[in-house]
């Protein structure tokens, strides 16, 4: 295994984040019903929700995504990070009030007002990185942030949710590696303070090696084509067992156009199918996993990446340990 390296640049400043040129991957990390977009243009277009009963101000997706570059910068002084790659959904649309009366197709641009319900970010450091089977991972943060889960009929002070993650991103077809370890799934913060505090805490405490050594591991593993349909067909009555039974078997939280996906990338993936006798190793699997992720909604994304995880996981140990699981009996 190729050791994570890191390159030493001691005149990168933490203020040098916001004129760093290149983007965190030019390729959408998620494509469900999403839209790119840029810091300076979410700082400075958006309209800022407000908690209703006082008109205080929630956390804005800027102030959110401008806190992580702050963490970023200061645990990861010295490497080169890149500017984020920010997606957005759930458009609300708006407009001024002197513009009330008119007609949709009359608004002029000045007189519309938006923001996004929902809103997901990757902030790139590629001078920190592993290598796996050919593919290159660059270690990634970000975050979410989706309007729906907070209570803005609230006061100011009420807690306010946020997912924030540390993982790896494949180079190769920018499928990202998220695990538990590096996963806040339900981070309740109710002041900037605390989430630059809580973001600062995840990555520090993060360790990059032990994930990189856990994929890398992955490749030792391989599904032979029947147990891969044994996978499958298993994976598709998932959703269908007793809730009771449920509960004894890992969650599954893949729907079945995502199965489809998987299944038709088993053959057709340019980097990730099967071999010619029709095995696949654990790191393929796990990445057609994590590329059928990319059709998920902004609010489960990160789950789903944690999920596809654990799911590989649980086949290896399986595999190793020559034991029983569900989804290969």
């Amino acid at each position: 295994m190729e050791q994570l390296t890191a390159r030493d640049n001691s005149q990168l400043e933490i203020t040098d984040i916001e004129v760093i040129d290149e983007v965190s991957t030019t390729k959408p990390f998620i494509e469900a019903n999403t839209v790119q977009s840029s810091l300076l243009e979410v700082r400075q277009e958006h309209i800022i929700p407000v908690f209703i009963k006082d008109n205080e101000p929630v956390i804005s997706h800027a102030e959110f995504i401008e806190s992580t570059l702050k963490a970023v910068g200061e645990v990861y002084h010295g490497e080169r990070i890149l500017r984020p790659n920010i997606r957005l959904s759930h458009p609300i649309k708006g407009r001024v009030p002197e513009a009330k009366h008119k007609p949709a197709i009359e608004l002029l641009e000045c007189e519309k007002t938006i923001y996004y319900e929902r809103m997901a970010f990757i902030i790139e450091i590629p001078t920190i990185s592993t290598d796996i089977a050919g593919n290159r991972l660059n270690l990634t943060i970000g975050g979410v942030k989706a309007y729906n889960l907070d209570n803005l009929y609230n006061r100011s002070g009420a807690d306010q949710h946020f997912k924030i993650f540390v993982g790896f991103q494949n180079k190769v077809c920018t499928n990202l590696s998220v695990t538990s370890d590096g996963y806040l799934a339900n981070l309740k913060v109710k002041n900037l303070e605390m989430l630059m505090h809580s973001i600062k805490g995840l990555i520090t405490d993060f360790n990059a090696v032990k994930l990189a050594e856990q994929l890398q591991s992955l490749h030792q593993y391989e599904l032979s084509e029947q147990q891969f349909a044994q996978f499958i067909g298993r994976s598709r009555m998932y959703k269908h067992l007793p809730d009771e039974q449920k509960l004894l078997i890992p969650e599954l939280m893949y729907g079945e156009n995502q199965l489809n996906t998987i299944c038709h990338d088993y053959y057709k993936d340019n980097n990730f199918c099967k071999s010619s006798d029709g095995n696949i190793n654990l790191w393929n699997l796990y990445n057609l996993f994590t590329g059928a992720n990319k059709s998920t909604y902004i609010d489960n994304f990160l789950d789903r990446s944690v999920n596809a995880y654990q799911l590989a996981q649980e086949l290896q140990i399986a595999l190793q340990n020559k034991s029983d699981c569900w989804y290969l009996n």
